[in-house]
């Protein structure tokens, strides 16, 4: 096992721009002091053990989740980001009665194959244009495709390809017109610097917790959360466990335990709406601890750090000879396409060539979206210094010369 593993050269032996899914952020030292103690690292999702300040924790964590994203109700963690995504949109299928769902032409192949296997034979699964210069959302063809049979409208912001998706509310209201729900998937490390989902007139946020105080761990760690309005049509069709405050045998004492048990898979076994197994609850208290460290001005600092230092990168990407950057025109958040075609390499040379000089360039884009040409997604945050975008520069410089 050590032989395959020293094969392997991770982040943390070279300098890293890939994103894609899965981020390099900073994680604060109390958030591993705290998923590490053992009442909440070696505690099991069916509960044979007594609560230890679990279901607080989460409780928590679903109250701040929900400020942040301007929604009543959040769930406790699903397996992922994907998976959340998957669920949101079969929850608008029950709730509309519709069989059909619209979903971004720019979705990853990763998420698109989990929606894809997740709601088989339950809804059909259409994308939608993205404009080729801006990387936005076609309205044209979004209105074009929006029928009475229409479910709901996936909107990513900001999207796969590190776009801030700025017509979030027009896409929210046409999808009402039609009778169908908006659905927002959005980066959590966005929403201080960017519009809540809930404000911008969205029925269902989800995402993936990983920017939140979540370390890589090789692609691993990753949990998925749902929230929505306190409406009983949004609520009784969440299948995954929900937390709440709830009265004790003692009066005036509170305890914190399920919201609507009979919902889950746990209470109607094959009957429930779907199946909700093993949850990824320790992300989830995760995400809370760094929540409360970080508090609505960290968050704003947070977000704001990640653009400055995109557009940063961005633009000294672009005064590379034969580099388009960015390849897109819209606002990246801490994304962005870089266009290596006029340098006549191809992302697969560039990229084995800056990892033989310790960095790893960004997710190689050319079979994914051929119509960018040898585009890579390059990912920059808070985790990143000037210094390590001034290396990039250097050292691709040399690789192109």
């Amino acid at each position: 096992m050590e032989g395959l593993l020293a094969r392997n050269t991770s982040t943390a032996d070279a300098l890293s721009f890939l994103g894609a899914g899965c981020y390099p952020h900073v994680v604060p030292a109390v958030c591993d002091e705290i998923n590490a103690r053992s009442e909440f690292l070696t505690a099991y999702g069916g509960e044979p053990y007594e609560d230890h300040g679990r279901f607080q924790a989460l409780f928590e964590y679903a109250s701040m989740m929900g400020e942040l994203l301007g929604m009543d109700v959040v769930s406790i963690p699903t397996f992922d980001g994907a998976q959340a995504s998957a669920t949101a949109l079969r929850m608008a299928g029950r709730i509309t009665g519709r069989g059909r769902v619209l979903v971004p032409g720019t979705t990853s192949p990763q998420r698109r194959s989990v929606i894809d296997n997740y709601v088989r034979g339950a809804l059909e699964v259409v994308p939608v244009a993205y404009e080729r210069d801006s990387g936005l959302l076609d309205l044209a063809d979004l209105r074009a495709k929006l029928t009475p049979d229409t479910a709901a409208v996936l909107v990513e912001n900001p999207t796969f390809l590190g776009i801030i998706e700025e017509q979030a509310p027009a896409i929210a209201e046409l999808a009402h017109a039609r009778g169908a729900l908006a659905v927002a998937c959005v980066d959590p490390s966005s929403l201080g610097v960017l519009e809540a989902p809930g404000s911008c007139g969205f029925d269902i946020a989800c995402g993936d917790l990983q920017p939140l105080g979540i370390h890589m761990y090789f692609g691993g760690g990753h949990g998925g959360f749902i929230a929505t309005p306190d409406e009983p049509r949004f609520v009784a069709e969440y299948p995954s466990r929900l937390f709440g405050l709830t009265d004790t045998a003692v009066e005036g004492e509170y305890g914190f335990g399920d919201v609507a048990w009979e919902r889950t898979s746990f209470h109607g076994r094959e009957e429930g709406k779907e199946f909700v197994g093993t949850a990824a609850a320790l992300w989830g208290i995760t995400a809370g601890v760094y929540l409360a460290l970080m508090g609505p001005q960290g968050m704003a600092e947070l977000g704001e750090t990640c653009m400055r230092l995109a557009r940063y990168a961005a633009g000294r990407l672009g005064s590379l000879p034969g580099v388009r950057s960015p390849r897109l025109s819209g606002i990246p958040f801490k994304e962005f396409a870089v266009d290596f075609s006029g340098t006549g390499r191809t992302v697969q040379e560039i990229n084995a060539a800056l990892l033989e000089r310790g960095i790893f360039g960004g997710a190689d884009l050319s079979e994914s979206f051929p119509a960018l040409g040898q585009s890579a997604l390059y990912c920059v945050t808070e985790a990143h210094t000037r210094a390590d975008i001034d290396r990039l520069i250097d050292t691709l410089a040399e690789v192109l010369r």
